[in-house]
């Protein structure tokens, strides 16, 4: 395994929607496994392809909610909930940065595993909201997005700040 580059908000890579796969195989599980090892370093609980700068509709997530590491691949929303909840998150990509998003508390995805059959999947809660944050990264949209405006500029000021 091999431990990828993270890109950096506002990297362009964040900001553009991710290719759909279409070739499943063993560079899908490569890339599956070197983004999982690159999360874990960061450290982080979630990550994208996008966020190492490769257009690829591929995230890795691990959670005890949803039994440990899981990769999905072409992930999509199919139903979210009315009911929401806040959630307070982060990005590997802008760390120590965080502050608290509102989502839906439900979702119903469909996606591909690694070796492409199609699944479709129930979460609720915390994981529900991860899958969340990490579908709107494959769609090019970054989770400061999410935030108030007033929100978002104290952050990116903050971030700034840092990143001096």
């Amino acid at each position: 395994m091999t431990r990828l580059t993270i890109r950096c908000y506002p990297d362009t890579a964040l900001k553009t929607p991710a290719e759909r796969v279409t070739e499943f195989g063993a560079d899908l599980q490569h890339l599956a496994d070197d983004l999982f090892e690159t999360m874990k370093a960061a450290p982080g609980i979630g990550i994208t392809a996008p966020h190492c700068g490769i257009s690829k509709r591929l995230t890795v997530i691990e959670l005890p909610e949803i039994g440990g590491r899981r990769d999905y691949v072409n992930p999509e929303i199919l139903w979210a909930s009315e009911d929401v909840m806040t959630q307070t998150e982060g990005s590997v990509s802008m760390p120590g940065m965080t502050e608290e998003v509102t989502r839906p508390r439900a979702v119903r995805i469909r996606y591909q595993t690694l070796d492409g059959t199609v699944n479709e999947e129930a979460l609720e809660g915390f994981a529900a909201i991860c899958m969340q944050h990490e579908i709107d990264q494959l769609d090019g949209i970054f989770w400061v997005q999410k935030l108030s405006r007033l929100k978002r500029e104290r952050l990116l000021k903050k971030w700034e700040k840092a990143a001096r």
